[in-house]
């Protein structure tokens, strides 16, 4: 199976070269992407593939569950390489509807330390409870949770230091939410960006 994806590896880089003959040599130059993409591992939601950008301009983090934790020292290595050297413009936290990490968050099953990963998805559940009993099916719950997931996820974003100083020196910079639906391919922006330290002070002031 291996051979196959070199094979693959190898016919997708021929592909490329004969598109376009310098295409190697400009990423080998430079890394200048405007867009940080924090996604869910889950294999169906291949980020570059999505938006349709070539490599070089997407930077990428992905977990389970697109999460974004305050004391992740692997996201936020990630945050503060694309916010100070990258200087990208706009950050992308992109969660998918049918996740599994977060229907593994409230099922109920131990599976290990995942379940320690999945905490800040229980959270949110217990803080929205009234909101997702009222939904008529399970399928509706675990959707509106996914979008919930990921407000609260553009919120730990925005709210990070690495994030507020570049606002307070001028940087421009927006996070946004995004969830991706796996039956059409297609994105809904769920229009919750904030972009300025003004913007991040009147959402925390307000329901969360």
């Amino acid at each position: 199976m291996l051979e196959d994806l070199k094979s693959n590896n190898l016919a997708w880089s021929l592909r490329k070269t004969e598109a376009d003959p310098q295409f190697f040599k400009r990423l080998e130059g430079q890394q200048s992407p405007e867009y940080l993409w924090i996604g869910c591992s889950d294999s169906r939601v291949p980020a570059n593939e999505i938006v349709g950008l070539d490599p070089g301009e997407l930077f990428v983090h992905r977990n389970v569950a697109n999460l974004a934790p305050p004391q992740d020292a692997n996201y936020l290595s990630v945050l503060q390489f694309a916010v100070d050297v990258i200087k990208v413009k706009h950050i992308m936290v992109v969660g998918h509807y049918g996740c599994g990490g977060v229907a593994a968050a409230i099922d109920g099953q131990r599976r290990g330390l995942v379940d320690h990963w999945l905490h800040p998805i229980r959270e949110v559940h217990a803080e929205h409870k009234h909101e997702l009993d009222a939904l008529p099916t399970q399928k509706d719950k675990l959707n509106r949770l996914c979008e919930l997931n990921v407000i609260r996820q553009v919120r730990n974003v925005a709210s990070d230091v690495f994030v507020q100083d570049a606002w307070a020196r001028g940087q421009p910079l927006s996070v946004h939410g995004w969830v991706y639906a796996l039956g059409n391919g297609l994105v809904t922006d769920l229009n919750v960006g904030i972009s300025s330290l003004e913007d991040y002070e009147r959402v925390a002031s307000g329901p969360r």
